[in-house]
């Protein structure tokens, strides 16, 4: 399979794939809802759709709703739809337009949703595992993004993918073959990458969103969750043919794309 080591349009580039405006407005949507409901009201959303350890192993909601097997479930996925404030979701939808709609084009619209899902649990089990307890409840798509990132990171620097020096158009872009595992994790861009990514994360603060405040940390520990997720479970839902060692021509030696 050729690809193209220039861009010929660049109008394709701005070009979103229908299965992430669809995310997106519905993230959209369901926050200017919360923004409009009285406060009592958007705490019981919280309450019901955020995640929050403390519903696991404690009596904190014993006999209500809020302690029903329901939200132990649901939650685990829900959160992911909820955001802070408008600075938040917006921060978090910045982050897609890239890496989401690369991974879009390639993984089809049921792909990319059941990928995002897995990545936003497995954010929400590493926040549980490190927060056992707390009663702060942690909301966001930043699990999911992050999962969308490290899985991007797998083709991303490919000749003619969107983070190389000879990038193709969007199309081209997100079908360039992926590197396996762990040929990727030796390539010194994909290293930088997860450099950065996993320093800025342990930097910048810990814990979740608390309820009926604006204050705000990062939970770190659910974001690399969700990367480390993403970077695993790549291949798994990957539909196009990887780059190997036994069929490393000039066309897969190019696909590295060195700086």
């Amino acid at each position: 399979m050729n690809f193209p080591t220039e861009t010929t349009s660049h109008e394709p580039m701005f070009t979103l794939p229908r299965a992430l405006t669809a995310l997106l407005v519905v993230m959209f949507a369901i926050h200017f809802v919360r923004m409009a409901l009285p406060e009592r009201l958007d705490t019981q959303v919280l309450l019901t759709f955020a995640f929050i350890p403390a519903r696991y192993g404690t009596t904190l909601f014993a006999h209500s709703f809020y302690d029903g097997i329901g939200p132990k479930i649901w939650t685990f996925l829900t959160y992911a739809l909820l955001h802070a404030d408008l600075s938040h979701i917006g921060f978090n939808s910045l982050w897609l337009l890239p890496f989401g709609s690369a991974l879009a084009r390639r993984f089809g619209a049921l792909r990319f949703y059941v990928f995002l899902a897995v990545t936003a649990i497995a954010g929400a089990a590493a926040h549980l595992v490190t927060h056992e307890g707390a009663l702060a409840p942690m909301i966001g798509a930043s699990a999911a993004v992050s999962g969308a990132m490290a899985a991007s990171m797998r083709f991303a620097f490919g000749s003619g993918s969107f983070l190389s020096f000879r990038r193709g158009d969007a199309e081209a872009a997100a079908m360039v073959p992926a590197l396996p595992l762990l040929q990727a994790l030796r390539h010194p861009r994909v290293l930088a990458f997860l450099a950065v990514w996993f320093g800025i994360n342990l930097v910048f603060g810990v814990g979740s969103i608390s309820i009926g405040t604006q204050a705000a940390t990062v939970a770190w520990q659910a974001h690399i969750g969700g990367f480390v997720a993403g970077l695993l479970l790549f291949s798994l839902f990957d539909p196009i043919r990887p780059v190997n060692g036994r069929d490393r021509g000039d066309e897969a030696v190019e696909a590295q794309d060195p700086v």
